[in-house]
């Protein structure tokens, strides 16, 4: 176990309420390997999360609301947690990401001229 003390670490009700994440999507976040970090176990078998958890999710749910997958966000996280900057890895993301939206944008302004054609 990590050298952190009991006293420095949030049990998944804390971070929970105050991430304002359910303990089912923290659980799962940790399953999939977006915690690794950030939690430890008690001798009991508890997960125990040092503080940093909670700067962590703050950039996963940034990042889950600016389009990214989960998959995309653990990628980043890892590049990150290797001690490397993770901007260029970012950047690549959100750059494929805008071009989705203008796709979307394109194919709405395509649906939009055929149902004003119809109703002309």
């Amino acid at each position: 176990m990590v050298s952190t003390t009991y006293n420095q670490l949030l049990k998944i009700g804390e971070v929970s309420s105050q991430t304002g994440l359910s303990v089912k999507t923290i659980r799962y976040y940790e399953e999939i390997g977006l915690l690794i970090p950030t939690v430890e176990r008690s001798e009991s078998g508890y997960r125990l999360f040092n503080s940093s958890v909670l700067t962590r999710l703050s950039f996963v749910k940034r990042a889950k609301s600016l389009g990214l997958s989960l998959s995309e966000i653990r990628e980043i996280l890892e590049i990150r947690d290797q001690g490397e900057l993770p901007c260029g890895e970012v950047k690549q993301c959100l750059e494929a990401k805008v071009d989705a939206i203008n796709q979307q944008i394109a194919d709405l302004e395509t649906i939009k001229g055929e149902i004003l054609e119809l109703l002309a």
